[in-house]
Formats: structure tokens, C-alpha cells, sequence
């Protein structure tokens, strides 16, 4: 029969977060993959322990097999560059994707891929895994199971809607963010930050929220203007407390005066 390769969105590393569908998926799993990002200090990869830890607490015995994740060029030019960013992106994922092939290869089952948070929100997993079966190596059937998202989580934390009456919302990066406050979006929902730059902002609303629904959680609301030093130190605190910080934030443009 044809093996499954789910891909399980894992909510932010609450197991409370995780779908009926999600708990499922993983039990009838042979085993699991995730990337492991290397640590400059030899350390352990935090975002793999929070999901060791899921797996333990919903999926007692399921194996998780930890691929070390390829580097990815992050210099100057490259983040300076759009082709260049694309080409580099590209490259990083083929190699992903060389790496959880040949684990595929390795080992037979149904495999459970740890998405952090929902896979249709800037994770490549899908993109990855569908590079796999194109390689004609591996036979599989793909399966998606949605997890709550940390635009989710950011909502209900802070209880607020994320766009006003009948108004369009726009999700981007950070490193996009201008082009999409140039372009005239007033509901601004914004992942993926190497930092805060806010700097022409200082008017605008801000509902941030750092490693949601852990137990190092950070929430910070406000005029950007008033806040932004409070935002910050959080981040730092939630950086320093966890190993790890991934934040998210909506930003809405002041009403016209």
C-alpha cells in the first residue's frame, strides 16, 4: 500500500493546542521528522525539545528522527538582493529536501512531518516534501492536518479582531513589511522578524506577542510610539528565558483625523 506522509501542524508547543486530527495523525505514525538547527555553542536545538516534549505528552514511543538542517546563506548580499534571497531559499530547500528523502529512503512507514504552527503560514514543508515525490525515489500520498496558528493565538491573547469591519488584513514578513505599509494596507499582520524596525510607525497600533502559548509567553499592546521599548525588552526577555523567540504582530494604521 501506499505509505502517508503527514504533515501535522503543531500549534506553538502547547499539546492542549493540537486537533483531535493532529493526535490522531501521530499515533498512527511510524515515526517523525524534524529539522535540527545547529547551535553555535553544541547545544540542543530548543524548537526540537518543545517538540520532543509534545511528542511525549500526545504520542508516547513515536520516534522522532532529527534532521540536521542545511545552512542557509544569510549574508549581506543575499538580503540585499530579491533574486539573490530566492536563489538562496532555493538551495536551502533542495537540500532539505535531498536530506528528508534520504530518510524516506531509510526508513519505511508513514512519517509525520512536525510543522510548528499551521503548514499554509510561511513554512516550506509543503514545498518540500512535494520536491521529494517529484524526485520519483519515494511513493507516497501527502496529507495535511492544520494547526492553530500563531495568528491565532496572537488574537485570542490580546481578544481582538484582527481587521476592522468589512476591511482587508495583509500577512507578511518582516523584511517586507514597508512595501506592504506603502502600498497602503492599514491591518498589517507581520511574522518572521530578525527584529523590529518601526521606525515612521510611532502613530500606528501595535498587539505583539512573543513564543505564544508557552510558558515564557510575552504580550505587549499600545501606540508603537509609547510602547516600542516595552516590545523590545520582552523580546529580549523571551529570548533569553526560552533559548528561542518567534513573535508576531498586527499593526493598524491610525484612523484618518
Amino acid at each position: 500500500m501506499t505509505r502517508t506522509l503527514h504533515v501535522v501542524g503543531l500549534g506553538c508547543g502547547d499539546p492542549a493546542h493540537l486537533t483531535g486530527q493532529a493526535v490522531a495523525a501521530l499515533r498512527g505514525a511510524a515515526y517523525a521528522v524534524a529539522p535540527r538547527k545547529a547551535r553555535g555553542d553544541g547545544g540542543d536545538d530548543p524548537l526540537v525539545a518543545v517538540r520532543r516534549d509534545l511528542l511525549a505528552a500526545v504520542a508516547p514511543g513515536l520516534a522522532l528522527v532529527e534532521v540536521p538542517d542545511p545552512e542557509r546563506d544569510r549574508s549581506a548580499r543575499v538580503a540585499g538582493d530579491a533574486a539573490a534571497y530566492r536563489g538562496a531559499v532555493a538551495d536551502w530547500h533542495a537540500a532539505r529536501a535531498a536530506a528528508y528523502e534520504q530518510v524516506l529512503l531509510e526508513r519505511p512507514g508513514d512519517a509525520a512531518f512536525l510543522v510548528w504552527g499551521d503548514p499554509a503560514f510561511y513554512d516550506s514543508t509543503l514545498r518540500i516534501v512535494d520536491a521529494v515525490l517529484a524526485g520519483g525515489r519515494v511513493a507516497a500520498q501527502v496529507r495535511v492536518v492544520p494547526g492553530i496558528s500563531s495568528l491565532q493565538l496572537l488574537a485570542a491573547a490580546h481578544r481582538i479582531v484582527l481587521h476592522e469591519v468589512g476591511q482587508p488584513i495583509t500577512v507578511t514578513t518582516g523584511r517586507r513589511l514597508r512595501e506592504a505599509v506603502d502600498a497602503g494596507a492599514d491591518n498589517v499582520l507581520v511574522m518572521l522578524n530578525a527584529g523590529l524596525d518601526l521606525a515612521g510607525l510611532e502613530d500606528w497600533t501595535i498587539w505583539w506577542g512573543a513564543n505564544l502559548a508557552a510558558a515564557g509567553e510575552r504580550l505587549v499592546a499600545g501606540r508603537v510610539g509609547d510602547v516600542l521599548g516595552d516590545v523590545l525588552a520582552a523580546r529580549d526577555a523571551a529570548k533569553a528565558e526560552a533559548g528561542w523567540v518567534m513573535d508576531c504582530y498586527l499593526l493598524r494604521r491610525p484612523a484618518p483625523a
